[in-house]
């Protein structure tokens, strides 16, 4: 089994999923006591928020280097990044190490792919809707069409993401909200929904939707113990 190597705390409320799903799915694998070999570094949410904000994504660079880094030297087989929105700093943390980093993107289009859907609607921080760093990886590598809400909902699904998710308040109004944007998507023609912040699964599940919803907390930490069990990387 491969160690995998986790850059958490982007916020810890997701962080605490994956570590959970991960080892659920060792278990469920291979059975009995079997659990995950796993590092974690897990960095200070209000530095990195700051950093987004502020559109410090040099600072933010840094750290998440310097997590890669330590995790490396710590006997990682491969990195996962335990969010979304700090993708943008993919290829920053992919040159600073050896070992390779499994991306969320990639492992979310799969899925896609494999349910056959060409358009779907992605949820997320403000930067992963509105940058090319996510939405333009799924469009230009994997031939997946990605529709966002306006702006009015993006507002919506952003401040709830870092004003609620983030600090652990799941609330149904915003629940109700979230659907409501996710509804105007599939009227526009999107044929299922990414959960494109890590956070997001905590407040939508899987049966919230007639259409598919593609939890990418759950996928990213699911495609992380198939490369852990499998023989190549």
């Amino acid at each position: 089994m491969k160690v995998i190597g986790l850059i958490g705390g982007m916020s810890w409320e997701s962080s605490a999923e994956y570590y959970r799903i991960i080892n659920q799915t060792v278990r469920n694998v291979l059975g009995g006591q079997h659990s995950a070999k796993s590092l974690m570094y897990s960095v200070d949410f209000h530095d990195i928020e700051h950093f987004q904000h502020a559109g410090q994504w040099q600072l933010a660079a840094q750290e998440m280097i310097s997590c890669a880094k330590r995790l490396e030297r710590g006997g990682a087989d491969f990195i996962v990044l335990c969010t979304n929105t700090m993708h943008k700093l993919a290829a920053d943390i992919e040159s600073s190490v050896s070992i390779p980093l499994l991306h969320i993107a990639d492992a979310t289009a799969e899925k896609i792919q494999a349910a056959k859907l060409k358009r779907v609607g992605l949820l997320g921080t403000r930067f992963t809707m509105e940058q090319d760093f996510y939405k333009g990886r799924l469009e230009q590598r994997h031939g997946i069409e990605v529709l966002v809400p306006g702006e009015k909902d993006r507002d919506i699904v952003h401040r709830v993401i870092y004003d609620e998710l983030c600090q652990g308040k799941i609330l149904e109004s915003s629940k109700r909200e979230y659907l409501q944007v996710m509804k105007s998507l599939n009227d526009a023609g999107a044929e299922g929904t990414i959960l494109g912040c890590t956070e997001i699964g905590l407040l939508i599940r899987r049966d919230d939707s007639a259409l598919p919803i593609f939890d990418t907390t759950r996928i990213h930490a699911e495609k992380a113990v198939e490369l852990a069990l499998s023989d190549n990387l």
